[in-house]
């Protein structure tokens, strides 16, 4: 272990033992070694009784320790049914309550990005922040039409700062995959791997505005959600200004049920918001925690969601996402094997377990669930107890979805919140049926056939060539005891590949019909044509 790997170590231990929360990683493996370190400190020695609640010091050592602890500190405050009270109280303060740097810096760093006068491009620009995040904190700004903006500056030295937490978790990673069986199973590696994809790339305000934008396509038009304008001229890689949101942060629910907000259209609204995100448009906000979310409460019937804070989004492979629809369906059927048939097909556990296995072990822990209303069932959860049924299965986590599962908590925590007898699945079953509907009418399976038709064609050129080979090949004599075998190998090779390529390009020409609106008629004679070609081609005398 590198040296100032081992020194972050020491610094981590160090404030948990200022802050009196030693007690949190005593009995982990990961720490034992410090053990001697902590008796022997002087740190200990002079500890004095901590001031405060234990929720108190857990988020002002988080604070001290930077934003890679921030942001964990963030991610699990929106899930207060797995934490005490007095901790879910304390780590709710994270999402909008991290101290500021100075304002004077903000400008200073305004001024060198847009490389200009702030009285060139600001009417006014207010020195202390709105608020203050882990990454970066946010001022407000008047442009010189007179819009009203929020200019977005990211903290200085957060690249360093961050790089050098990323490589303690790397190394933490390594032990975990080196010396724990169990712990090598969770992917450790890959984890933090993904992690540092997520996290860099919220160090790129670009990104983050290219984001806004894309979300705010897709969702034009849409009653559900107001994505703010980006000022595209004005933003930087370290800056960035954008639409001000004006409207009632989602976790003041006492001042919106003073308002009168229905919250049960506000909570299934929020679901329907994310299961479209990640099935139809297949572009999630992952970073939904209660600080980046607001209410546009003009009507409080008919309330609106206003998202902020674009650093992370989450996209998923076509195939993970086709199974993961498949598999909360199956779940909620209780077709459990199916969903251990998907877990295999997916590559999410080997080949070589045994579905019948599978099944029974998904089976057990799925059906206490049922047990329970519905409207009580969690989606998170049942990924969880799904994961923990497929352990003696050797499945593995899947680093691409571990930001979907994060978002996936952050929202049922969010939606129970707002209205406690909130039906997920009542709201989220049309979305996914609907969706995996239209995935596969023939005219969407043909549009796709067809986006992919050039690659189709470049196979098709030269495909007589590879069949004349394997006819040939195969019609060489070969050794066997029966000569009349041996006779009518070559013929019912050219028989089986002419079959092969009439039907191939019969159906493939007849779904380029459909491709280009034809009737399915003409596509197969043009198919049944290209046939005939094939043939002639792939066995003319040469």
């Amino acid at each position: 272990m590198k040296l100032r790997v081992l020194l972050r170590l020491v610094r981590i231990q160090r404030t948990l033992v200022r802050h009196g929360l030693t007690d949190f990683t005593a009995g982990t493996p990961l720490y034992r070694p410090l053990q001697l370190l902590r008796l022997l400190s002087p740190w200990t020695w002079l500890q004095r009784d901590s001031q405060g609640s234990r929720g108190a010091r857990l988020r002002l050592a988080l604070e001290e320790l930077g934003p890679v602890f921030v942001k964990f500190g963030q991610a699990v405050s929106t899930r207060r049914d797995l934490l005490p009270p007095d901790i879910a109280d304390e780590l709710v303060k994270l999402q909008d309550a991290v101290p500021p740097f100075d304002g004077a810096v903000a400008q200073q760093l305004v001024v060198d990005a847009l490389a200009k006068p702030l009285a060139e491009v600001f009417s006014q620009f207010d020195v202390t922040p709105l608020a203050a995040a882990s990454i970066a904190q946010v001022h407000v700004a008047t442009l010189l039409d007179g819009s009203e903006v929020v200019v977005k500056v990211l903290r200085p030295g957060m690249r360093e700062r961050i790089g050098q937490d990323l490589e303690v978790m790397y190394a933490l990673a390594g032990l975990v995959d080196r010396w724990s069986t169990e712990g090598r199973r969770l992917r450790p590696l890959d984890v933090v791997r993904e992690y540092e994809r997520t996290i860099l790339d919220e160090l790129d305000l670009l990104r983050e505005a290219a984001n806004a934008t894309q979300l705010k396509r897709n969702f034009e038009g849409s009653s559900l959600l107001h994505v703010p304008v980006v000022h595209w001229p004005l933003c930087r890689d370290n800056v960035m200004v954008m639409e001000r949101i004006r409207g009632i942060q989602i976790g003041e629910v006492a001042r919106l049920r003073e308002l009168g907000t229905d919250m049960r259209k506000l909570s299934e609204s929020g679901v329907a918001i994310f299961f479209t995100q990640v099935f139809r448009h297949n572009f999630f906000h992952a970073d939904m925690h209660p600080g980046n979310i607001f209410v546009l409460a003009d009507d409080p019937a008919n309330p609106r969601y206003a998202a902020v804070d674009f650093g992370i989004i989450g996209t998923l492979d076509p195939r993970d996402r086709n199974y993961l629809a498949e598999n909360f369906l199956a779940v909620f059927r209780r077709d459990y094997r199916k969903v251990a048939t998907l877990h295999i097909e997916s590559g999410w556990v080997p080949a070589t377990a045994r579905v019948d296995e599978m099944e029974s072990a998904i089976r057990t822990i799925c059906e206490p669930i049922f047990d329970k209303p519905l409207k009580d069932i969690s989606f998170g959860v049942v990924l969880l107890r799904l994961f923990e049924a497929l352990r003696r299965f050797d499945g593995r986590i899947q680093p691409q979805l571990i930001l979907l599962q994060k978002t996936l908590f952050n929202i049922e925590g969010l939606g129970r919140q707002l209205y406690p007898d909130l039906d997920i699945w009542k709201t989220a079953n049309p979305i996914l049926v609907e969706w995996m509907r239209e995935q596969r009418h023939p005219v969407a399976v043909a549009k796709r056939l067809w986006k992919h038709m050039p690659d189709v064609l470049g196979a098709l050129e030269g495909l007589p060539a590879a069949l004349r080979y394997a006819v040939e090949s195969r019609s060489k004599p070969q050794f066997s005891p029966d000569a009349r075998q041996q006779a009518i190998e070559p013929a019912r090779a050219r028989r089986d590949g002419a079959a092969l390529v009439s039907a191939s390009v019969t159906l493939l020409a007849g779904i380029i019909g459909i491709g280009l609106d034809l009737p399915l008629a003409l596509g197969w004679i043009l198919g049944a044509g290209g046939g005939v070609w094939l043939l002639r081609e792939a066995f003319k005398p040469r």
